[in-house]
């Protein structure tokens, strides 16, 4: 039986009043998203048809989950706002946690001894509030998710931009910070801007060396990691239906990195199969009762045009393998120009890692299609000529693995098993066989692929493929193989091609596990004590950011001018700063030490206007906060572009950066910041991002009269006298403005909650 199937059903004998009852407010035939969000609105008798990309709208989510590093600034939050158990069920995942060296059992071990404070917390708050939680090995959240909670039709916030894979079984499943997750814990309505929609329409039917992950890598490159921003990305058409559900959750969980909302696909058999497989019957067998409901209508799916804001059509039987990269996951190179465009780039073609696993990549079906390329490697007596690094999604996935020989395959070629947790894929890697900043090359079938993300070094050139193609690539040692052409020189002296790729959907004897690594919370968690050491280096109890007076902000100084792309992991970064996650102040120290200054091209080193020396942007923002100056962070497009780690937006304000004035922002950072009680602004002229200096001071002159639709007044005073005076645009409602006011969302809740 599934977890919460009281919940499912509840949602499932709902939703067909509330869909049709959609259609008549909208005028029109619904698309899949709609349906889902028309159906979860916090309101259920709201007869507004709203306005995409205009109108916020109140939601009611059916779920929450949480990774350990997210997890626990958002407990943090949580334990402040007076409730007794969380109101809609929610779950821990230990996955961020654990860094890849050795091997899953030496490096669980470790984890486990080196983060034993942050899991015993995280256990215990679990506890206490009726939170579900997942042991340290349990797996990735997002693939723990989809094998055990998401279900067709169903809304889910999570604290990790990649809780969008849920979309493979046909959710809206949406990432967040934080503090977006506290309000539904507490039993309060999540505010999202009704999305626009974006359909892709699947024909043909994939084959060979083309995968379900060369669909996400090909709209990669047609979006950009801007493209789908604030909006839903929904698949459809004969090939979407022809994709397996974990090939689904893939294409769905990669979509964060064009900023897509979420992704989702209609309900349809390889849902069923998936749910059947995972021991949830019940969900399959009350799914199949309202089909119409869990996919768009047939005449939305027969014109897409007329009711999606943009349509992409892909011939699956047409697509290319592609390997993304380098340095950010939209830059789309079909395998067979890639010999060309590496040397055009001088990319090192040697291959020292290929990695296989990730959230987006580590299903049964993964492992088989990459195994069967590992297999023909022992077969043919092909030594693989770079290093191999294996991450199973889950316990289950890893132990059904073990008994079918999977793993077997690629320990027969000297790869090591990692744990089942993110690893190399957030920068949880001791990479031993690199030192420094030396150029070199790796592949691997994860998300994201910005600088440093990985191994921490910058010249690290890492390439985003399917795990057969990485399997192919790694054990050629060679960027520019081609394995639909190309041959390979086995340890005979003989020239060897490989076969295409096989794979299984789902393991044929069932899957199975002994231990999944849940662990059920109290009915009753009101003893339970709750305890953070208070020299604790990773644990820190939060104190309440500090309510605007009401008054223009004036005096307020440049910290840095970022040039160019400005990624979470550029504001707070991940790898070892992971085990600072539950102390504000100590991970402050990592604020925006990855982000170039404009006016040198240096990281980490900005100008005091205080002193006027050269120094790390935590050490001068300290300096500024203490003499009691705020400051003001100004980056180009698509600022806060990743993770959800709402760190990034808490740190800044923990260290008195009161604006933050960019070009366009990544929705969720967006969010994240007006949380946090900070101003997130935009130019309304991007050219006004040139006029900006090193000594600059600047002077909102209009804050007093803070207001919807109103554009702030920017007055910017050079170190010469001169003044430049300029308008920024924000997005704030009536109820975000609030936040800001008080200081933080967190602060409303608490004064509404002791009202």
């Amino acid at each position: 039986m599934a977890y919460d199937i009281d919940m499912i059903k509840k949602v499932y004998s709902q939703m067909a009043d509330r869909v049709n009852k959609a259609r008549e407010v909208v005028g029109k035939p619904l698309t899949l998203s709609e349906k889902i969000l028309y159906s979860h609105l916090w309101d259920a008798d709201s007869n507004q048809a709203f306005k995409r990309g205009k109108d916020y709208v109140d939601f009611a989510p059916d779920r929450i989950a949480c990774q350990d590093a997210t997890a626990q600034m958002a407990l943090l939050q949580f334990m402040q706002a007076g409730k007794k158990n969380v109101a809609v069920p929610t779950t821990v995942h230990c996955d961020h946690l654990i860094q890849a060296k050795m091997g899953a059992a030496i490096d669980l071990v470790s984890a486990n001894k080196s983060s034993h404070e942050v899991f015993e917390f995280l256990e215990s708050v679990s506890n206490k509030y009726g939170i579900g939680f997942w042991k340290p090995g349990a797996g990735i959240i997002h693939q723990v998710v989809l094998e055990n909670y998401a279900f067709p039709g169903g809304m889910m916030i999570g604290t990790d931009s990649h809780t969008v894979n849920a979309g493979g079984l046909g959710m809206v499943a949406i990432g967040v910070g934080g503090a977006d997750a506290v309000d539904v814990m507490a039993g309060m309505a999540w505010e999202l801007k009704f999305p626009k929609l974006i359909g892709v329409k699947l024909t043909g039917k994939l084959s060979g060396w083309t995968s379900a992950k060369d669909v996400i890598l090909k709209v990669a490159g047609i979006l950009t990691v801007k493209g789908g921003t604030g909006a839903i990305i929904e698949y459809f058409g004969e090939g979407a239906r022809s994709m397996s559900c974990t090939g689904k959750g893939t294409i769905c969980n990669m979509g964060a990195e064009v900023g897509a909302t979420t992704s989702t696909f209609g309900y349809d058999d390889s849902m069923e199969r998936y749910l059947n497989a995972t021991n949830r019957e019940d969900v399959a067998a009350a799914a199949n009762e309202i089909r119409e409901h869990l996919t768009g209508d047939d005449e939305v799916y027969a014109n897409p045009e007329q009711y999606f804001d943009e349509v992409i059509e892909i011939n699956l039987s047409e697509l290319k393998p592609h390997l993304n990269g380098p340095f950010t996951p939209d830059l789309a190179t079909p395998i067979s120009e890639m010999r060309d465009k590496a040397k055009e780039n001088d990319w090192p073609l040697k291959v020292d890692w290929g990695l296989i696993g990730s959230c987006t990549n580590s299903s049964y079906e993964d492992l088989t299609r990459a195994a069967s390329i590992a297999k023909q490697a022992v077969d043919k007596n092909i030594k693989a000529k770079s290093d191999f690094g294996i991450n199973p999604g889950s316990e289950t996935i890893r132990f059904t693995a073990e008994r079918d020989g999977l793993l077997q395959i690629f320990e027969d070629l000297d790869a090591t098993i990692f744990t089942n947790a993110c690893g190399p894929c957030i920068g949880q890697w001791d990479r031993s066989d690199r030192k420094g900043d030396e150029r070199n090359t790796i592949v691997h079938s994860f998300n994201r692929n910005f600088s440093k993300r990985a191994d921490g070094n910058p010249n690290t050139h890492a390439f985003v493929g399917s795990p057969e193609m990485v399997a192919a690539i790694a054990i050629s040692g060679r960027l520019d193989f081609d394995p639909t052409r190309d041959k390979l020189l086995n340890e005979d002296g003989e020239e060897v091609m490989l076969d295409e790729p096989t794979g299984i959907e789902l393991p044929p004897k069932g899957f199975d596990v002994k231990d999944p690594g849940y662990v059920a919370p109290s009915d009753d968690g009101s003893a339970v004590v709750i305890k953070i050491a208070e020299d604790s280096e990773r644990l820190q109890l939060l104190e309440p950011f500090e309510a605007w007076d009401g008054k223009n902000l004036t005096g307020v100084k440049l910290l840095i001018k970022a040039f160019g792309k400005c990624t979470t992991d550029h504001i707070s970064m991940a790898g070892p700063w992971l085990r600072f996650r539950g102390h504000l102040d100590n991970i402050s120290n990592n604020m925006l030490i990855g982000a170039i200054n404009a006016f040198n091209k240096k990281t980490n080193f900005v100008k005091s206007q205080i002193t006027g020396e050269y120094d790390g942007v935590p050490a001068v923002a300290r300096k500024y906060k203490a003499a009691g100056i705020s400051t003001i962070v100004v980056g180009d497009h698509n600022y806060g572009e990743g993770s959800s780690r709402e760190h990034a937006a808490m740190e800044p304000r923990h260290l008195g950066v009161m604006v933050v004035l960019v070009k366009s922002f990544a929705r969720i950072h967006e969010t994240n910041l007006k949380k946090q009680g900070m101003l997130g602004i935009t130019f309304v002229n991007e050219k006004d991002y040139d006029l900006i200096q090193e000594d600059d001071t600047f002077n909102l002159v209009d804050l007093a009269q803070f207001a919807p639709d109103k554009p702030l007044t920017i007055e910017v005073v050079h170190a010469d006298g001169s003044k430049d005076t300029f308008k920024a645009n924000h997005t704030y409602n009536d109820s975000q403005i609030e936040w800001f006011k008080r200081g933080s969302a967190l602060n409303l809740i608490k004064i509404q909650n002791n009202a």
